[in-house]
């Protein structure tokens, strides 16, 4: 690839990811499946498979993408909301290390830490879903942001999910 094309491409991804921070959940859920897309059916055409399986499996990329960026809506946490938050990222990551250092004296490998952990806050007034939970950022230990993301539906635990630019482990209340 030419680096003009790749420095091209690069620079667009960038523009679009930095763009997409303040659109609602809709818009999202527009972007993120249109991109998912063209991601998953421009590759697939162009190596010939046959369409009557490109399709159905681009629009099937589509559908979980638009979903999956749709559940999540976001505001600003209270003082409070982010107290809460650090609280319970801190005893999940002391219950981690404590799982480490027992696997480590069982001889075992130790479950990898993810980088960004999604743990639940308390509700506010703005609340619109059945949980708000905030990112934490495991390296630096510090919340990430100052934004409250309101789930639809909560995601069970260990599962990843995707909150803005960050692909965050749930990790619920930390316990």
């Amino acid at each position: 690839m030419k680096p003009q094309i790749l420095a091209a491409s690069l620079t667009s991804l960038a523009l679009l990811t930095t763009a997409c921070e303040n659109l609602t959940p809709a818009e999202n859920a527009g972007v993120f499946g249109a991109a998912t897309g063209l991601a998953v059916g421009i590759p697939l055409a162009v190596s010939g498979v046959d369409p009557a399986i490109t399709i159905p499996v681009t629009a099937g990329a589509v559908a979980v993408a638009a979903a999956g960026s749709y559940i999540i809506a976001k505001h600003q946490a209270t003082e409070r909301q982010r107290k809460i938050a650090e609280q319970r990222a801190r005893i999940y990551m002391a219950r981690l290390e404590k799982q480490k250092a027992v696997a480590a004296e069982a001889g075992k490998k130790p479950a990898k830490k993810p980088r960004f952990i999604a743990v639940q806050t308390e509700k506010s007034e703005a609340t619109q879903g059945k949980a708000a939970v905030m990112v934490f950022d495991t390296q630096t230990n510090e919340v990430v942001g100052n934004n409250v993301y309101d789930l639809k539906s909560t995601p069970q635990v260990g599962q990843t999910a995707k909150f803005d630019t960050y692909s965050a482990q749930y990790v619920g209340t930390g316990n």
